[in-house]
């Protein structure tokens, strides 16, 4: 089997599969869970780029200009979306959060109209009113916007737009990220553990390992999708995305036996078909055969 699709594949399976992890932690504070998973993922992919691209590579990452501010908003970015989806785990909101990658892919092609002026057909149109009708008929059943969902969805498409755009590999702008998140992180867990209230420690040593192992889980599977990535196509890495919030679902529903009501189905199934709808359109797109290019005499001619 293609290693790029291994890869990517094991990537969206390990997120799908977080929610098991992070709700072993339910003795640590939320914060102090995100802090430890900012330090621990920085130690490592910063000593993993140290090792293989040797010391300079901090500086050719942040050489390019607007780098270092794009990066500085990713980290941030980045920071807000693993706390809010670790106190979703561990407040039994896994569904609402899973709801966030559903519609993510969606929020994607929404910013690329807003800010990158990209164009949509008529199904994807079609697919994002699709997902809007979901939404809407969540938020007028339920009384209130699914912000877990929405919050979760906009923070990671935005960052995954600023990362789109800045002009850094993938592994090294994680490596700066952390960087830059990794001081105020330290600093906090120090505070906490100068006032009395830190974890680290004080729990387990079951729990102590979940808290330092979280930095590997974290830069993992964001290594192994850069590596895949690059070896299989694009529109089959939209589709194998789904595999994540399929099965932080699958955990909420029959691990951790949430609730999903007659308006959640609907709401969810609005947003499925959206997905489908969205997906295969890019499946059609994309094995289109491209246009000849013009031999040199043709293009000679129409001058």
């Amino acid at each position: 089997m293609n290693p790029g699709l291994l890869a990517v594949f094991g990537a969206f399976v390990i997120w799908g599969m977080f929610p098991l992890y992070w709700h072993q932690l339910q003795n640590v504070p939320a914060l102090q869970i995100i802090a430890h998973r900012v330090v621990w993922c920085a130690l490592l992919v910063v000593g993993y780029l140290t090792v293989f691209r040797g010391r300079g590579w901090l500086r050719a990452a942040l050489a390019r200009p607007r780098v270092p501010a794009m990066l500085a908003l990713s980290s941030v970015l980045v920071s807000l979306n693993w706390g809010l989806y670790i106190w979703a785990i561990n407040n039994g909101r896994v569904v609402e959060s899973s709801l966030g990658y559903f519609i993510n892919p969606l929020v994607n092609v929404l910013l690329g109209v807003l800010l990158l002026r990209e164009r949509l057909n008529r199904a994807q149109w079609a697919a994002v009113a699709l997902a809007a009708s979901g939404v809407a008929y969540i938020t007028w059943h339920l009384g209130t916007l699914p912000w877990i969902a929405l919050t979760l969805a906009l923070s990671f498409g935005s960052y995954g737009l600023i990362r789109k755009i800045a002009a850094v590999e993938s592994i090294p702008g994680l490596g700066v990220e952390g960087v830059y998140l990794f001081l105020p992180a330290a600093a906090y867990l120090l505070w906490t553990e100068h006032v009395g209230t830190g974890a680290f420690g004080h729990v387990s040593l079951y729990e102590n390992v979940l808290l330092v192992v979280g930095g590997a889980i974290t830069a993992v599977p964001l290594i192994w999708f850069a590596y895949g990535a690059r070896l299989i196509p694009y529109s089959l890495v939209g589709i194998i995305q789904y595999v994540g919030p399929t099965l932080q679902l699958l955990t909420a529903v029959f691990i951790f036996h949430e609730a999903f009501t007659h308006v959640q189905a609907v709401g969810f199934g609005l947003i499925w078909l959206a997905l489908v709808l969205y997906a295969g359109d890019g499946l059609i797109r994309a094995r289109r055969p491209k246009p000849p290019l013009l031999q040199p005499a043709t293009e000679a001619a129409l001058d």
